[in-house]
């Protein structure tokens, strides 16, 4: 199994799924503007949408879209607990969660990392992922330790990434402390300790 990645990108949460499994896995560094990969592969040839993460698996099928590869990791190493069983309520909840980060928080930064953006168009940017994480903010407010309750799952993993770009954008994480403290919680995993020094973030 070999993941496809670029530093602190979403990828990232599937590099510390695959830690969570502990399973044998490669990984492969993509630049994603030249649309290369570390060991000289063309990556439209491993995923033509051009983006990370992607993971080649045995068969040699490639999976894409993160909420996807997490879920495929967690079911079929289902004795770890990274999500509930499929067609339960606490299933649907972890994917209503996956779903809001991917398609509303994740979404929410692209202005900020993007150089041509208006100087407007950044600062409508920025209230809108503080307005999403005001709706993690007041989740974490139950004193709940992860999305799920007090079990770790591929969301929280999600999470925690998309909880690191603040600070590269100028927006202090701090402005809402139940999700700094849950991001520092899962920093100190061995999981996401692993995967962070092995992107070379840490």
């Amino acid at each position: 199994m070999k993941l496809f990645y670029k530093p602190g990108a979403c990828s990232l949460a599937t590099h510390i799924t695959l830690n969570e499994i502990a399973i044998s896995y490669e990984i492969d560094r993509v630049d994603t503007e030249a649309g290369k990969t570390s060991t000289g592969l063309d990556f439209k040839t491993i995923n033509p949408k051009g983006y990370v993460p992607a993971l080649l698996l045995e068969s040699g099928e490639v999976l894409t879209e993160g909420a996807a590869v997490l879920q495929y990791l967690a079911d079929t190493h289902p004795e770890h607990g990274l999500a509930p069983k499929a067609g339960s309520v606490a299933r649907a909840r972890l994917q209503e969660y996956l779903n809001f980060i991917s398609s509303e928080l994740h979404k929410a930064f692209t202005p900020l990392f993007t150089p041509s953006a208006s100087v407007q168009e950044k600062e409508i940017a920025a209230k809108s992922v503080g307005a999403k994480l005001d709706c993690f903010e007041s989740l974490f407010s139950d004193g709940r330790s992860y999305l799920l309750g007090e079990s770790f799952s591929v969301a929280d993993a999600y999470l925690f990434v998309v909880c690191s770009w603040p600070r590269l954008v100028g927006i202090d994480l701090k402005n809402w402390p139940n999700l700094a403290e849950f991001a520092e919680r899962v920093s100190q995993r061995s999981s996401v300790q692993a995967a962070m020094k092995a992107e070379g973030l840490i």
